[in-house]
C-alpha cells in the first residue's frame, strides 16, 4: 500500500479553545453556574465510581429537564458557531496543507478531532469543513428530536479505540477494528500521524502514539503556569516531541515545531518511496 497519507489529530476543549465547547454553548444557555456544576459532577463521580462524561451528559438533560427546556440535535448544532478559538486556528488547517504540499505533492494530510464533547455541537463548528472525521460523545434522541439519554461516550481512554479506527481506515463505529491488520496495508501507519492535546486527558493518546512510533505536541494557553507545568511534565515523559503555546498563527513557535515534524514524516515517505522505486530496477 502507498502510505502518503498523514493525519493530524486535535483534541477539541483547551487545545483549539481556551474553555471547553459548553461554556460557549449549553451551560450559558441553561444559566447553570458553570463551577458549581462541574464541581457536583466530580464529587458524584468520586462518590458513586461512576464516568465522569457519562455523568455529565445525564445531568445536563436532568437540568434541562428541570428548566423546561427540551435539547434537540439543530438547538446543539446551532450553538457551535457561538465557539471562540485560540488564535490563528481559522487559517491553520490550510497553511498546513499549504506547506505540505510544498514538502511533497503526493501527500494527502486529513484533519481529525476526537473530544470527550458533544458530537452535536462539534457538527456546527465554523471549522467543521477542514476536518476529515470528527469522533465525540452522542446523545439518543426520541422520534421527536429530543435528546433522552446518552449514545456514544469518549472518554480519556476510549479516545484510543478512534486513533486505531484512523490508523486502520475504519472511521465507521459500526466496523470492527479488533481483526489484524498487517503494518504496511494500514492506510495511515502511526508514524504518519500527529495528535496535538492541552493536558492529562490526553496522556493515554499520546502515549499510544508515541509507542507506535508516531509523534506528538502538548498546548498550553499564554501565561497559564499550571498548564505550562503540566506540559513539561509531558515532555520530561516522554509523552510528547514539542511544547508550545496554543497560538496557531504561521509565525508561531506551534507552527514551526508542527511543520518540522512533517519534514521528518514526509522524508520517511519520500525515503519509502524511493526504496519501493529502487526494487523496481530489472536486473538483465
Amino acid at each position: 500500500m502507498k502510505q502518503n497519507k498523514i493525519a493530524i489529530i486535535y483534541d477539541f476543549d483547551g487545545t483549539l479553545t481556551p474553555k471547553t465547547m459548553q461554556e460557549y454553548t449549553i451551560i450559558p444557555k441553561l444559566g447553570i453556574n458553570s463551577k458549581k456544576f462541574w464541581d457536583s459532577i466530580s464529587k458524584e463521580s468520586k462518590s458513586t465510581g461512576g464516568e465522569l462524561m457519562m455523568i455529565y451528559m445525564r445531568r445536563l438533560l436532568d437540568e434541562a429537564e428541570k428548566k423546561g427546556i427540551k435539547i434537540s440535535k439543530n438547538e446543539f448544532h446551532k450553538m457551535g458557531k457561538n465557539i471562540i478559538y485560540y488564535k490563528g486556528v481559522n487559517t491553520w488547517f490550510n497553511n498546513i496543507n499549504k506547506y505540505s504540499k510544498k514538502l511533497f505533492s503526493d501527500i494527502k494530510i486529513s484533519h481529525y478531532i476526537i473530544s470527550a464533547g458533544h458530537l452535536e455541537i462539534l457538527e456546527g463548528i465554523s471549522i467543521k469543513k477542514y476536518i476529515t472525521k470528527i469522533f465525540a460523545s452522542e446523545y439518543f434522541y426520541k422520534k421527536n428530536g429530543y435528546a433522552v439519554f446518552p449514545k456514544t461516550v469518549v472518554t480519556d481512554t476510549t479516545k484510543t479505540q478512534y486513533l486505531f479506527r484512523i490508523n486502520k481506515g475504519k472511521e465507521k463505529i459500526s466496523e470492527s477494528i479488533n481483526t489484524h491488520m498487517p503494518e504496511n496495508k494500514r492506510p495511515i501507519p502511526f508514524h504518519n500521524i500527529i495528535y496535538i492535546g492541552d493536558g492529562m486527558t490526553d496522556v493515554p493518546s499520546m502515549a499510544l502514539i508515541k509507542k507506535e512510533g508516531g509523534h506528538s505536541i502538548a498546548v498550553y494557553e499564554k501565561n497559564q503556569k499550571k498548564q505550562i507545568k503540566i506540559c513539561k511534565q509531558l515532555l520530561n515523559a516522554n509523552r510528547v516531541d514539542f511544547i508550545a503555546e496554543a497560538n496557531y498563527n504561521e509565525k508561531c513557535q506551534l507552527y514551526k515545531r508542527t511543520c518540522l515534524l512533517l519534514d521528518y514524516i514526509v522524508s520517511k515517505i519520500k525515503y519509502s518511496a524511493e526504496l519501493e522505486n529502487c526494487k523496481k530496477i530489472k536486473s538483465y
